[in-house]
């Protein structure tokens, strides 16, 4: 049965951020805060965690659409390929916030989800919580929201109703406070120009 730690989202306890991490390094999965929809996610380096996210997700490796949490836009260069000097000013600007960048994926990435898709999804949440994670663990954390069941509800809020629905499938949820119902927005980036696939939390506009 999973872990489910209270980690306070404006001064996260070091000793529990850790026990996260170890877990990740251990190959566990994990539920946590974004700075939008709760995540589920795990070490992109371990296979069998990859794996096991999608069996929860109900998806197949070589068809996600998982995307990368990042710290910072330092991790850019391992996992994408030239970003180009206006995408890269906007993507400075809008992060961390509620976006989610599509960019052309390098080599590395292949690797991580099993397919060949050229497209890799970037995203740093606003959120203090998994930012320190990613930055204590030393690379990005593999990101899918948690949808909930019910026709009517796309997202749960409460991660004590999340940790009810999913403390037999994963190793750790994080209760870091209500999260939102609405998801980060979309912008594909992998051919120059700004595409927004999917409208969410963040307006890309004030950054253009």
């Amino acid at each position: 049965m999973a872990l489910l730690l209270e980690i306070h989202p404006d001064t996260p306890q070091e000793r529990l951020l850790n026990k996260v991490v170890e877990c990740l390094q251990d190959g566990g999965v994990i539920i946590y805060p974004t700075d939008t929809v709760y995540g589920i996610g795990c070490n992109i380096h371990k296979a069998r965690a990859v794996e096991r996210v999608c069996q929860i997700k109900g998806i197949k490796p070589e068809k996600s659409n998982f995307s990368l949490i990042c710290y910072d836009l330092s991790h850019l260069s391992d996992y994408t390929r030239h970003v180009s000097t206006p995408v890269y000013k906007v993507m400075r600007k809008a992060l961390p916030g509620p976006f989610t960048f599509i960019l052309e994926a390098n080599s590395s990435v292949p690797k991580i989800f099993k397919h060949k898709k050229n497209t890799v999804g970037i995203r740093i949440p606003d959120n203090k919580i998994v930012r320190e994670i990613v930055r204590l663990l030393e690379n990005p954390i593999l990101s899918s929201s948690v949808k909930d069941d019910d026709g009517l509800i796309e997202y749960t809020t409460d991660p004590e109703l999340i940790y009810e629905q999913y403390k037999e499938q994963v190793d750790i949820v994080i209760n870091g406070g209500y999260g939102h119902n609405e998801a980060s927005t979309i912008v594909d980036c992998s051919h120059g120009e700004f595409e927004i696939i999917r409208q969410g939390l963040g307006n890309l506009d004030v950054f253009l």
